[in-house]
């Protein structure tokens, strides 16, 4: 499977110990959004929480063709 985002600032801003490649769950017009290329990595960061590994700080743009109900 193809990367579709990447923080290229984070290995100048941090240094980065290991690295993992995870996969992450999303919905609807948010997977469409995310392949037509609207989505801020640059001040996100993850959380192991409970056994899950959290993503925030994520901007993923609404998707401008998506309806009014669209997830």
């Amino acid at each position: 499977m193809n990367t579709i985002a990447y923080n290229k600032y984070a290995a100048y801003e941090y240094f980065i110990l290991e690295k993992y490649e995870a996969g992450i769950v999303l919905e609807g017009a948010e997977v469409k959004s995310l392949r037509a290329g609207n989505c801020n990595l640059k001040d996100s960061f993850c959380l192991i929480t409970g056994g899950e590994l959290l993503l925030k700080n994520a901007h993923i743009a609404v998707y401008d063709k998506a309806g009014a109900f669209s997830t």
